[in-house]
């Protein structure tokens, strides 16, 4: 079956967006060192702005995923764009630690409309077979956006301070809104080579509920995106304590980090997923938890490098492996998810996947930095927790990252057991309802 008409202009601007979209969503991190020496904060601060955004944008996405499957997916995407920009401007104007969790609670919000009407689009705009590589290039956004975040925001921050790396941030998300509007939206399930009985609501929720193989892709989900948002959240300012680095060198380091491990891992999933499935229809999974078993040593390697090079070098080809899951896994979402549910199924994903695991990747994270920091300190016979104990504690706490890998490696092979059953029910499923059409 051929992909939708004007399939590729849609697909062109839904990553635009989505690199928007990470893009704002990654400013904080890029900022963090500014932000905490200004408001005088500690890492268990720092690592709180991160998850309470997480903790509101997974618990509104439901919702709103629902409204993706049965509304206008345009007109939510382009209400999301605008309440994410003005909030991420906002972010410019805070003059407490308390202005800055309300303006970041708002952005969850507008962001929260991305994910569910995104893929959902996408999965009608292009068939089962050739649906790795879209999503792929779709999720181009988070290892590009973060990218640009840290390449633009360190350097402003450090020229003119980080209230106009934020404004900077805000604006460019509403020029994408006239494009979106003018797209012609696909019907649901019109890529799909047979007709589906169709569920919304709570009916959708109970039947993605059974599916043995999704509740292994959010448990995946949440233990990869532990791992991603304590990178994001913290790498620029591990470079910066560990590794010596000003604010603008370690935010371009960072974002060389996010742009060659990132696109080259997405990439890469996205020609890798399209073939996994000819010889076996697990493919998908296995490939993904064998590619997170290459990166977990890897992190290891980046802690503890002595140069802040070979750091950036091992970190990157870690983030290089995490990237190729968004291919590979979210197209097998899209395997066993009929299109009417797709949009509830990723909202349910995201919000169980964020509330279990993603948005105790800042706060863990920042919590042990804080800990390992007061006890070295402390074991130095020092009363005061020195800028030097700062940077051992978060080098010791971002060694929670290869665990992490090597948990997620196992979820993901568990999962590729499940999967060929899963397939086989929705085949089955498919086969009743064109019978009874």
């Amino acid at each position: 079956m051929k992909m939708q008409p004007g399939a590729k202009a849609a697909l062109a601007v839904l990553v635009a967006i989505n690199i928007l979209n990470f893009y704002d969503r990654n400013v904080a991190g890029a900022l963090v060192e500014p932000i905490r020496k200004e408001f005088h904060l500690n890492d268990t601060q720092i690592g709180f702005l991160g998850s309470v955004f997480i903790w509101l944008y997974a618990l509104v996405g439901v919702p709103l995923g629902s409204v993706a499957d049965r509304w206008s997916r345009k007109k939510l995407l382009a209400g999301g764009i605008v309440v994410w920009s003005a909030l991420t401007a906002l972010a410019a104007l805070a003059t407490t630690y308390a202005m800055l969790l309300f303006t970041r609670l708002g952005f969850a919000v507008g962001e929260a409309a991305v994910a569910p009407t995104a893929t959902s689009w996408i999965g009608d705009l292009f068939p089962g077979p050739r649906r790795a590589r879209p999503l792929a290039l779709f999720m181009l956004g988070v290892p590009v956006g973060g990218a640009l975040a840290y390449f633009f925001s360190g350097p402003i921050a450090q020229a003119f301070g980080w209230r106009m790396a934020m404004v900077v941030a805000a604006a460019p998300a509403a020029l994408l809104i006239p494009p979106l509007l003018l797209l012609r939206e696909p019907q649901r399930g019109s890529s799909e080579s047979r007709r589906e009985a169709q569920y919304t609501g709570w009916a959708a929720m109970k039947i993605v509920g059974r599916i043995p193989t999704f509740w292994w892709i959010i448990a995946s989900g949440a233990l990869l995106n532990f791992n991603m948002y304590a990178l994001g959240t913290f790498t620029p300012a591990f470079l910066s304590r560990v590794h010596a680095m000003s604010l603008a060198r370690s935010g371009v380091a960072t974002g060389i980090l996010y742009a060659a491990g990132g696109i080259t891992g997405s990439l890469f999933a996205g020609w890798l997923g399209d073939r996994a499935t000819v010889s076996r229809g697990n493919g998908r999974l296995v490939w993904s938890a064998g590619l997170v078993v290459i990166g977990a040593p890897l992190s290891y390697f980046g802690i503890v490098a002595g140069g802040g090079v070979m750091a950036v070098v091992f970190l990157t080809i870690f983030y290089g492996t995490l990237c190729t899951y968004y291919g590979l896994v979210y197209a097998a979402i899209q395997d066993i998810i009929a299109p009417s549910m797709r949009g509830t199924a990723m909202a349910v994903y995201f919000m169980a996947m964020y509330l279990c695991g993603a948005s105790f990747g800042p706060l863990l994270t920042g919590r042990i930095s804080d800990l390992m920091a007061r006890r070295m300190a402390a074991a130095a016979g020092s009363s005061t927790v020195t800028e030097t104990f700062k940077a051992l504690g978060l080098q010791q706490a971002m060694l929670i990252l290869p665990v992490m890998a090597v948990l997620l490696a196992v979820v993901l092979f568990i999962g590729s057991r499940t999967i060929g059953k899963d397939l086989e029910k929705r085949e089955t499923a498919a086969r009743q309802a064109a019978a009874g059409a």
